[in-house]
């Protein structure tokens, strides 16, 4: 798994880098043939915005996420990527079991 910090505005501390990679370990124990990971850190002022491209084989997910505490930014992220590779996952599964439409309402 390859993880790129960057920053626009603002520069990318130790402590940053390493809050980040604790928490992209998260996002691994879920889906474990991830290939890359982008995380953008930006400051407008005094909101902090946080993005991240994760690529998946055949999948590009993306997600963001604003807070003024950065740490709190770097949490959202985590946990809406988390989401997107357990809904990822499942919907995967399901289409390797024979059930494509599990999720869709019948009537």
């Amino acid at each position: 798994m390859n993880v790129t910090v960057t920053g626009q505005q603002v520069e990318i501390t130790p402590a940053i880098r390493k809050y980040v990679m604790e928490k992209m370990a998260r996002v691994k124990r879920h889906f474990e043939p991830l290939i890359d990971i982008n995380v953008v850190v930006k400051v407008e002022k005094l909101v902090q915005h946080v993005e991240a491209n994760l690529r998946v084989q055949g999948h590009d997910l993306f997600a963001k996420a604003s807070n003024t505490d950065l740490y709190v930014a770097i949490d959202e992220l985590v946990h809406t990527l988390d989401r997107q590779i357990i809904r990822l996952k499942e919907k995967q599964q399901d289409q390797r079991n024979g059930n494509p439409l599990k999720h869709l309402p019948t009537d």
